[in-house]
């Protein structure tokens, strides 16, 4: 059964987090939204602050320096990062992608334990031009060439590209007869910046996350040790499904610190704002709003703490996962707008981190599967049993 109380340590872990963004994220919020940047010295100001307090990292192990935390801590913690302006929290307050943990013991020496000290910092690339959600459909393929692989081909809309010392690189190595025809082996990489043949460019311009730029990844001819093979040949979804499956828990936690951030400046502000003589929270076209916005946001929480809870317990499943981060980014955009609609004009203006927010909710519905791909795994969940 599923206990819904926090123990001493969580809400530690929830204060310090929260205290964290309030006294050293929030103060920079204005700078990197009016410039789109942020600047590399505040970066490592900002980063050497979270690993003195214990934040950076703390999704990983342990065994590997993390703070160990537990899926359900680790979606409290994220809940309260995602309050803040998305470059500030996941740049600063680095999280390196679990998936370091398949590493060898060779591989974990050069790469996960320098990423876990904030010493690199890593990029996962998996989505291509004109691919989408269809990984198998990549083109990027590494070819095999005595002990070497050569990497040819093209990613985009790639986070942390630009900074990032290495890229876990997922590629086509063979093919594979199935029922529905042939389909792509895919295969991880761990590939260093900076060799021949990997070149990064500028990605493009969005209306989501000012300063959190994403990149795209080049490679041509671009040659590697088959000792750069995260986990085995082919088995690169193998490796994905076994160390990214939480990622739409992350997703869905950082979407619920803004969506409890935007309903609590929208309560101040029906509370504070009078017309016609009274509070307008007081008519019920503002009343309304707010009660189901409220509503909304706990349902978006306890799907996301039941499916984080689930992956401790060994129960969860994808039709879970998929629930929290559908509900969780739907309700973001839902409580985004209304808030804004409370405000009426000054919704909009850049003195309220209202407009970013809301700006920012739309990528929520399209990274780490779209809202399509979600309503997919849940339908087909649904219907497999019955023979659908």
């Amino acid at each position: 059964m599923m206990d819904f109380s926090l123990s001493d340590e969580q809400q530690m872990i929830i204060k310090t987090t929260k205290d964290f963004v309030a006294n050293e994220l929030y103060p920079h919020e204005k700078e990197v939204e009016e410039t789109g940047i942020l600047r590399p010295e505040l970066r490592d100001e900002l980063k050497a602050k979270a690993i003195a307090a214990g934040l950076f990292a703390a999704n990983m192990p342990e065994e590997v320096g993390g703070a160990g935390l537990d899926t359900l801590t680790w979606c409290l913690y994220e809940k309260e990062l995602g309050r803040a302006n998305y470059a500030l929290h996941w740049t600063c307050v680095g999280r390196p992608s679990n998936i370091l943990m398949a590493c060898n013991a060779q591989q974990r020496e050069r790469y996960t334990l320098p990423a876990v000290r904030g010493e690199k910092a890593d990029c996962l690339a998996m989505t291509e031009p004109g691919v989408g959600s269809d990984l198998r459909g990549m083109k990027t393929f590494a070819r095999a060439d005595g002990d070497d692989f050569v990497i040819t081909g093209v990613k985009h809309f790639i986070s942390h590209g630009e900074e990032a010392h290495f890229t876990v690189l997922f590629a086509a190595t063979g093919e594979e007869e199935t029922p529905r025809g042939k389909k792509k082996l895919i295969t991880a990489f761990l590939v260093d910046k900076g060799i021949k043949g990997f070149t990064v460019r500028d990605g493009y311009k969005n209306v989501s996350h000012r300063g959190y730029p994403n990149s795209i990844l080049e490679f041509n001819e671009c040659r590697i040790h088959k000792s750069q093979i995260l986990g085995e040949l082919h088995k690169g979804f193998e490796v994905a499904n076994t160390w990214l499956g939480a990622t739409r828990l992350q997703v869905a936690s950082t979407c619920l610190g803004r969506s409890e951030r935007a309903l609590e400046l929208a309560l101040q502000y029906a509370v504070d704002r009078e017309q016609f003589g009274q509070q307008i929270g007081k008519f019920q076209g503002v009343s309304f709003k707010l009660a189901d916005m409220a509503m909304e946001l706990k349902a978006a929480e306890l799907l996301t703490r039941e499916a984080a809870w689930k992956f401790d317990q060994g129960t969860v499943t994808e039709m879970d996962m998929s629930m929290a981060k559908l509900k969780s980014t739907e309700v973001l955009a839902m409580i985004a707008d209304e808030a804004i609609q409370i405000h009426g004009g000054m919704g909009l203006m850049s003195d309220l981190p209202l407009e970013r927010i809301w700006r920012d909710a739309r990528v929520e519905r399209i990274w780490e599967g779209t809202s399509e791909i979600q309503r997919h795994i849940i339908s087909r969940a649904l219907l497999r049993p019955l023979g659908g």
